[in-house]
């Protein structure tokens, strides 16, 4: 998949790579933008206002993750990260980040390309003002107000938040350790339980079949998404 006229911006030291990548993504139809280090990425997210990153997590300097960080505190901006590593505690710590996707080096450039196309897709979810819509699903954040096909659903102050906190970041892994802190706070460190059981009742109360979610899914190993 591929939606031509959008801007990429990527961001390695490897120069060949940069290159023989660009225009592989360009021939695509994309727009291509490039650094080399990480400072001139973080200059060049700002200049050309990207609608995806690809970055390198392996930089002399400024590493990846720490681009990442800085991108992400000011932009939503999708982030694909190149690591050689491939390891869950990089998945991990890259879903704490905010990372839209993972590839592996070595990879192929149709590969990327696949991957580029499927994350800017993922960005159609249709919001209105300070609300989301998701087929018959919607939450209105302005009121904290959640409907399924124009019915109103009882929700906790509890299975909201954490609803809230899934839905603000659609298509992006937020990992259990995360979701305790943000809709529990740091009393509640580890016990990972609080989160299943809640997103079993949230499954109950907006899915048409809880065993086989279409909105709130899982990410084993992770943690959880919002569709």
């Amino acid at each position: 998949m591929t939606i031509p006229g959008r801007t990429i911006l990527l961001v390695d030291d490897d120069a060949t790579l940069l290159d023989l990548l660009g225009e592989h993504l360009e021939v695509s139809g994309y727009a291509v933008v490039t650094a080399q280090d990480g400072p001139a990425g973080l200059s060049m997210a700002t200049e050309a206002s990207p609608d995806l990153v690809v970055l390198d997590v392996m930089m002399p300097g400024m590493a990846g993750w720490d681009v990442c960080e800085r991108l992400r505190a000011r932009s939503q901006v999708p982030i694909i990260l190149l690591t050689a590593k491939g390891e869950e505690v990089d998945k991990l710590r890259g879903f704490r980040l905010g990372v839209d996707d993972f590839v592996t080096k070595p990879f192929s450039f149709a590969e990327l390309t696949a991957r580029i196309g499927a994350v800017l897709a993922r960005g159609t979810v249709r919001t209105v003002s300070h609300s989301l819509q998701s087929g018959d699903l919607r939450i209105d954040f302005d009121h904290r107000r959640v409907t399924l096909g124009g019915s109103v659903v009882d929700l906790t102050p509890t299975e909201y938040k954490l609803l809230e906190a899934l839905a603000r970041h659609p298509h992006r892994t937020l990992p259990v350790e995360a979701l305790l802190e943000q809709v529990w706070g740091s009393p509640y460190a580890g016990e990972l339980e609080h989160v299943k059981h809640y997103i079993w009742t949230l499954r109950k109360k907006i899915e048409a079949d809880p065993g086989d979610p279409r909105h709130l899914l899982t990410e084993r190993g992770f943690g959880y998404r919002f569709e």
